[in-house]
C-alpha cells in the first residue's frame, strides 16, 4: 500500500508534486484544501471568513482524518496543517511524510507568480509577506522537520527539474 503526505509551506510545490508523484506512482491523488472546499461547498476563503483560521484549523483537522485513511494515495496538505493540533504525529503514524523544503525567497517567488488565493496573505504589500514567509516559516519549522523525509526544492523551477524530484522521492521510498 502506498500513501504519502506532502507537507511544507506554501508556495512549496505540493500539488504540483503532488500531482506528478501521484501520476508517476498510478494512485490519486487529493490536495487537502480542495478536499475541504468539495465536502464543504465552499472556497478555503470563504471557510475563512465565516469561521476564522481557528474554525477553518477545526474543519481541516477532521478532514485530514478522513483522506489520511484513504490507501494508495498522495495527498497534499496546506501550508498550516502539519502546525495544529496532534496533525503532525498523526500524519506520521499514517503515511509515509514528506517535507519540501524551501527558502523563503523561493517561496516568495512561487507565492508571487501563483494565481491561487492566499487567504493569510491578502492585503499586505510584497514587503509585509516576505516578512510574513520568513516568520511563519521560522515557527513551522518545529513542524515540519517532525516528517520522515525532507526533499530541498529550492531549484525546482522547471519541468525537468520537478522530474528529477518525483524520482529522488521515489527512491528515498523505494516506490
Amino acid at each position: 500500500m502506498i500513501r504519502i503526505i506532502l507537507i511544507g509551506y506554501m508556495g512549496a510545490g505540493k500539488t504540483t508534486v503532488g500531482k506528478e508523484l501521484a501520476k508517476a506512482l498510478g494512485v490519486p491523488f487529493y490536495d487537502l484544501d480542495w478536499y475541504i472546499e468539495t465536502r464543504r461547498r465552499k472556497t478555503v476563503k470563504q471557510l475563512f471568513d465565516e469561521v476564522g483560521e481557528e474554525g477553518f484549523r477545526k474543519i481541516e483537522h477532521n478532514m485530514l482524518h478522513e483522506v489520511a485513511e484513504f490507501e494508495n494515495v498522495i495527498v497534499s496538505c496546506g501550508g498550516g496543517t502539519p502546525c495544529f493540533y496532534d496533525n503532525m504525529d498523526y500524519l506520521n503514524q499514517q503515511a509515509e511524510t514528506i517535507y519540501l523544503k524551501a527558502s523563503p525567497e523561493v517561496l516568495y517567488g512561487h507565492l508571487r507568480m501563483g494565481k491561487g488565493v492566499r487567504p493569510l496573505l491578502l492585503n499586505k504589500t510584497p514587503e509585509e509577506v516576505q516578512e510574513f514567509i520568513r516568520e511563519q516559516l521560522a515557527y513551522r519549522e518545529q513542524f515540519y522537520t517532525k516528517a520522515k523525509h525532507i526533499i530541498d526544492v529550492n531549484l525546482m523551477d522547471n519541468f525537468e527539474k520537478i522530474a528529477i524530484t518525483i524520482e529522488k522521492i521515489r527512491k528515498e521510498l523505494g516506490v
